[in-house]
């Protein structure tokens, strides 16, 4: 069990980071979601170790960090967000290099190195100097790295940025399929990319703690929860749309020309009405989807609220 309790940090006389408490429990994955400047870093660092509270407490399956640093870090792997910067050094020898800091050695080294370089698929990259490296597969690396010595808890550090979307997407399962061994906090900027990875959501803002909370709860929260996508190279009736029952307006999407949302009112389910109007009108459509929710705006009205 992870237990954070009235965490405070201050830099320069100022606080950054204000009472910050919340528990986590075994295979829980967590994310702390938050605009640029949040926080989100200096709890993570916080919680690994690399930097010392001004006050509170943090234990670690049972260990207090300020009294047993050295257990506690045993247990503790940590992808920071700022990229591995390691000279010459190959992938290979940078991970054998963490391997034998965190102990193995021989054939059990050989073993660990092996299932962390095939998780994060570095193969072909084994021979070549991190610093040559794109910052996509530098994230890579240092995710390997992190889950190496197969830790009790893993925090990532923005761990999808600077990957393509198949690398993201693969990043994604990787987490999921690590918190149902360990416990996992993913410092996040786009939330959106983790919906349906993390099952709770921490929303941290000016360095407070302002939402602790599931991720489906905080997509209920979303004014386009229950709203409906449309996308057709053909022009819509959107009064149509905008006369169904439940239907509290529509978004034309800028960027995506021939994409509209439909929002609905809340407590109102209005995908079957937008279903049948399709049907009837035979729309043809390239999508139709409904949203559970954007956890994007959500984080960011969280946030604008808190800085009021």
């Amino acid at each position: 069990m992870i237990e954070i309790t009235s965490l405070t940090k201050t830099m320069g006389g100022k606080n950054i980071i204000h009472d910050f408490s919340f528990n986590a429990q075994p295979q829980e994955c967590l994310g702390l979601f938050g605009n640029d400047g949040a926080g989100k870093t200096t709890i993570i660092k916080m919680i690994s170790g690399s930097t010392t509270p001004s006050s509170g407490h943090i234990k670690i399956f049972g260990n207090d960090i300020a009294l047993n640093a050295f257990q506690a870090k045993k247990v503790t792997g940590y992808q920071p967000e700022r990229l591995l910067s390691h000279g010459a050094m190959s992938v290979k020898a940078f991970l054998g290099f963490i391997a034998e800091i965190r102990g193995f050695r021989g054939a059990e080294k050989r073993k660990m190195i092996d299932r962390a370089v095939a998780r994060l698929e570095l193969w072909r990259i084994l021979k070549s100097p991190v610093e040559t490296l794109t910052d996509g597969l530098k994230r890579k690396v240092a995710i390997a790295q992190a889950i190496l010595h197969d830790p009790s808890l893993l925090l990532l550090d923005e761990p999808t940025e600077g990957l393509n979307a198949d690398q993201k997407h693969k990043v994604r399962m990787l987490i999921k399929s690590l918190s149902d061994e360990m416990t996992v906090i993913v410092a996040s900027r786009a939330p959106e990319e983790l919906t349906g990875i993390c099952t709770r959501a921490l929303v941290i803002a000016d360095g407070r703690l302002v939402a602790d909370t599931s991720v489906p709860e905080l997509q209920r929260s979303s004014r386009h929860h229950q709203a409906v996508t449309l996308a057709a190279d053909t022009p819509l009736d959107l009064l149509a749309l905008a006369v169904l029952p439940g239907v509290a307006g529509i978004e034309e999407d800028r960027e995506t020309p021939g994409t509209v949302t439909v929002l609905a009112l809340p407590g109102q389910i209005i995908y079957p009405h937008i279903n049948a109007l399709v049907t009837q009108r035979r729309w043809k459509l390239n999508a139709l989807s409904l949203e559970a929710g954007r956890l994007d705006d959500v984080v960011h009205h969280m946030s604008q609220e808190a800085s009021i």
